[in-house]
């Protein structure tokens, strides 16, 4: 091998994408080893998501539905996997543990994450040169079975690249049990695309010269990353169809049909080019649990639907720590022509008097109020007087904030306890809780018109904008008109005077 040249001659991303082999699955035989080595399917409904390797072999699909797969494989076990909480937590575990190699890692659904390795490229560059550069190899296959060229730096990189993802595959393995393909190549989309190209539990590499027969290989304009089912049917409108069709197709026109945005990047997408970033996932933006079936067509179902998706989905939040202030209810109905886009939502702001019951255990009280605010979503959309016939609801938590601190900083710091005013015959601990429960005055109970205005109609499309609360100018009776909403002596007045304006301002 000849030496390759040095680091600053060119530039060049190298991104890994992960892809876990058939993940349910194979979770399910790491809880139950006796399943190994036999035909396992993963059931949600009458459906088989996911199957083991042997169940392929024996013609089992994704997909499949239950009937179906029994007929091909009578042997086949079936495992019900509508719990998703063991693969949820073993995701996180992969995500996490890539994050101990390189801190951008972006997850990409339950088995598929995208890591940048660029710098640990370069930093390995950089000690092979200094060492008189050893012989190296590429891990896994080559697309294409392209030739390597050690004079081109971008050759190297991705040899490098290959390396570490064998790395990243090993230590998986090795500490969590599980296999996956690895794609690497210069940009998210590339190594999404060549990661599947042997499977299973292998990795490909590809070079900057194989780029446009893998794009040209693809079947249909819906297999880039990135152009969704809606584009690909305006795209199969206007005759293209495939990845060649779309580069030969006049921009002028694409825009004007698309928007310039739109037709810009998904062009730029058909030649392989893609900037976006690997952006590391952080903590869940939200928590959502859903339900499909054949038919729900009574209220009754639906509450009682609702009341089945609450139970894990607040346990999920009590674990992560934090309190969301947003609820949304999702429904999808029955519609013989737009399957897929049929869905409708509503959101509403968390009351206050149910914000401090999430996190402390106390889940189990909130499950009634909360269902009674998620069906006052469910009928915003459905006339219940006319039949409705649904095939799917989902009920999500979003903007999730940190529960309110005592530590120094914060408000709960400078609250102390005090004597209420004269007159009131008891004493009580001064704290955040107070401050709450003196807003809760407001919004308490079902008919709060504070509330009930904010429970506002997020738009007619099928899937909504998502709106914010809005603050209601209600005040009971009984509060002063003083800045801050607790009387007098309920704060040590020099303290709040000391207080950052902006502590001031959240006390406000």
């Amino acid at each position: 091998h000849s030496k390759p040249v040095s680091a600053q001659s060119a530039t060049c991303r190298v991104i890994v994408h992960l892809d876990l082999d058939c993940f349910y699955a194979q979770v399910e035989m790491i809880r139950n080893p006796e399943l190994r080595d036999k035909p396992l399917g993963v059931q949600q409904k009458y459906i088989v998501v996911t199957c083991n390797y042997e169940a392929r072999r024996l013609g089992v699909k994704k997909l499949m539905s239950v009937k179906d797969a029994k007929e091909k494989c009578p042997a086949l076990i079936l495992v019900n996997g509508e719990d998703l909480t063991p693969y949820r937590e073993m995701s996180y575990k992969v995500t996490e543990l890539l994050g101990e190699f390189c801190p951008l890692v972006e997850r990409l659904g339950f088995d598929e994450n995208f890591v940048d390795i660029t710098a640990i490229v370069e930093k390995r560059l950089n000690q092979l040169e200094q060492s008189g550069c050893p012989r190296i190899c590429v891990s896994g296959h080559i697309y294409n079975h392209q030739a390597i060229n050690l004079h081109d730096a971008r050759h190297v990189r991705l040899v490098i690249g290959s390396q570490i993802a064998e790395e990243f595959r090993e230590a998986i393995y090795e500490r969590l049990g599980l296999t996956g393909c690895a794609g690497v190549a210069s940009n998210k989309l590339l190594s999404k695309l060549v990661s599947g190209t042997f499977k299973p539990n292998q990795q490909t590499v590809l070079l900057p010269e194989s780029c446009q027969e893998l794009l040209r290989s693809l079947d249909h304009i819906q297999k880039v990353p990135g152009i969704g089912y809606k584009t690909s049917k305006r795209l199969e409108a206007l005759g293209v169809r495939n990845v060649c069709d779309l580069q030969a197709f006049p921009s002028a026109v694409l825009e004007k049909e698309l928007s310039t945005s739109v037709a810009r990047r998904i062009q730029k997408l058909s030649y392989g080019e893609d900037d976006s970033p690997v952006t590391p996932s952080g903590p869940p933006q939200s928590f959502s649990d859903e339900d499909s079936f054949k038919k729900c067509s009574s209220e009754g179902d639906v509450k009682e639907k609702i009341e089945e998706l609450l139970p894990n989905l607040l346990d999920r939040v009590r674990r992560d720590g934090r309190q969301p202030h947003t609820m949304r209810l999702t429904i999808r109905q029955f519609s013989s022509t737009d399957k897929w886009f049929s869905r409708e939502s509503r959101q509403c702001p968390v009351p206050p008097h149910l914000l401090h019951k999430f996190g402390k255990g106390k889940t189990r009280s909130i499950i009634s109020p909360l269902v009674d605010l998620l069906m006052k979503l469910f009928r915003k959309m459905i006339d219940v007087a006319q039949p409705f016939h649904l095939t799917l609801l989902s009920v999500c938590f979003s903007n999730l904030k940190d529960l309110p601190s005592s530590k120094k900083g914060s408000i709960g710091f400078y609250l102390k306890q005090m004597s209420p005013p004269s007159g009131s015959g008891k004493r009580v601990r001064v704290s955040w809780k107070i401050l709450k429960t003196e807003v809760e005055d407001v919004s308490q109970g079902e008919g709060s018109a504070s509330w009930n205005q904010s429970c506002k109609r997020t738009g007619t499309t099928k899937t909504r904008k998502l709106s914010e609360e809005k603050e209601s100018a209600t005040k009971p009776a009984g509060i002063p008109d003083s800045p801050f909403p607790l009387s007098p002596g309920g704060i040590d007045q020099e303290v709040f005077r000391e207080l950052p304006e902006d502590i001031q301002k959240e006390i406000i």
